[in-house]
């Protein structure tokens, strides 16, 4: 069992594991908002096309990520017992499994254009949406692997070259966005094209600085020979664990998904204004992710100690400052929002009143649900960290799709609140779940580990 660790000492390893965590989130949201800034630059029509297939491919890569997010606590787990072998076997399992999921979707990506049509999109949106797919989309493959090796790594605390490789990949994006979708330095000027070509550039630079990294570093768990090789018990491991991990994520994603599609419904301007505050929500969310993986990893580690102490206290430091950073991001939304939502608009830009006056709005009800949408994310880290999934994703489900996406339906068009409604009903959601899996792992999962210590 590990020494007693006060409070502070609790905040302090979380920060060390943390900061790097979410300053690669962070440079990740970088490339995200490159896209957004450079493409609201190049026209609203752009913006609001790529929003759309952005979303698109987010949720499928999030549906993916399930089985690179079950690698983490069973290898934080296992370094904790000291079982190189069973890290080795994980982490394959973890690719395989990655793989044969990208292969499964990547059709989805390629022919787009009906799916989005169905969604009830306006035509100029839907071909520019697809056109960004057909290219962006072969980056589910080497995204999938990425998130699966930067699980690896995050669980045995090795989260400085997570946040250097992601930065890398971020100047990538930018260089190559810079270039392609504004024809510059003798570039052809490819608009939403070029965005999905950076893209896809981007995706490949992380996997090769990822894959190198570990080669070099890491020679003892030797993952990658006979990687071919199958280990189906792990695989079975894996995959029980993985998959409502995927189930949640998509659960989650799909609420905003299902939000991008109504706002959609409003029209153009409501939906680039939607993308310009999923933007700016989303770049606050990487600091409860973070923190969310550092609390994966550290319950882990305590799980495989059967240290049910260090478990409980880790989990109160995490929530304590999940809330601190909520309270500073509710008072910059409320109080600067033309100033955030001007960054992605061009003064020039005809359409640039409308989306304010749309945006601040969305903005004060993004920064209310920010102290709940933390907390969840909390919440799921840590019974992550435990191995504990399936409670959690029947709570997601109910949630998310049981609660948010009605609320935000009824507030949205059967009272015509409009966009604030929209957000209001997701907020509703992300409240919903901060409970249910609040009170999981406080009145279920901790007291079963309890019983599982030793002496």
């Amino acid at each position: 069992m590990q020494k007693f660790m006060s409070f502070p000492a609790h905040a302090k390893a979380l920060a060390v594991l943390g900061l790097p965590l979410i300053g690669g989130h962070l440079a990740q949201m970088a490339i995200g908002v490159t896209d957004t800034v450079m493409l609201g630059w190049y026209g609203v029509e752009a913006l609001a096309a790529v929003t759309l297939a952005s979303t698109y491919f987010f949720v499928l890569f999030i549906f993916g990520s399930g089985f690179a997010w079950a690698v983490m606590p069973m290898v934080a787990t296992y370094h904790a017992e000291a079982d190189e072998v069973s890290i080795r076997r994980a982490t394959r399992m973890g690719l395989w499994l990655s793989l044969g999921f990208a292969l499964l979707v990547l059709p989805l990506m390629i022919y787009a254009a009906p799916i989005l049509r169905l969604m009830g999109q306006q035509d100029a949106v839907v071909r520019d949406a697809a056109d960004y797919l057909a290219v962006a989309g072969w980056g589910i493959l080497p995204a999938l692997f990425v998130m699966v090796l930067k699980s690896y790594l995050a669980a045995l605390e090795r989260t400085q070259v997570v946040l250097w490789i992601t930065v890398l990949a971020a100047v990538t994006n930018a260089l190559v966005n810079y270039a392609l979708i504004f024809g510059n330095w003798g570039a052809p000027e490819l608009g939403v094209v070029g965005a999905a070509v950076a893209s896809l550039s981007t995706q490949i630079v992380s996997l090769l600085g990822v894959v190198v990294y570990v080669r070099l570093v890491l020679p003892q768990h030797d993952l990658f020979r006979r990687l071919w090789r199958a280990d189906w018990d792990m695989l079975a491991q894996v995959f029980r664990l993985g998959w409502p991990i995927s189930i949640t994520s998509l659960s989650e994603v799909g609420l905003f998904a299902a939000s991008a599609v109504m706002m959609g419904w409003l029209g153009t301007v409501p939906l680039a204004a939607h993308g310009i505050a999923v933007q700016l929500t989303s770049i606050t969310f990487m600091v409860h992710l973070g923190l969310s993986n550092a609390a994966t990893v550290r319950a882990g580690n305590a799980y495989g100690r059967r240290d049910p102490s260090h478990l409980a206290r880790g989990a109160w430091v995490v929530t304590v400052m999940s809330l601190v950073f909520s309270a500073v991001t509710v008072a910059v939304f409320v109080l600067f929002p033309d100033v955030l939502i001007g960054i992605f608009v061009l003064e020039e830009e005809t359409a640039k009143a409308q989306i304010l006056q749309i945006g601040v709005g969305i903005l004060f009800m993004a920064g209310l649900f920010q102290l709940v949408d933390g907390l969840q994310a909390i919440a799921l880290g840590v019974l992550r960290g435990v191995q504990d999934t399936r409670m959690p994703m029947i709570y997601a489900a109910v949630s998310y799709w049981g609660v948010g996406v009605p609320c935000s339906y009824l507030l949205g068009f059967t009272l015509g609140w409009q966009g604030i409604g929209v957000w209001a009903g997701m907020g509703m959601g992300l409240g919903f779940a901060a409970i249910l899996l609040s009170l999981r792992f406080w009145r279920s999962v901790l007291p079963r580990v309890r019983v599982l210590a030793p002496g």
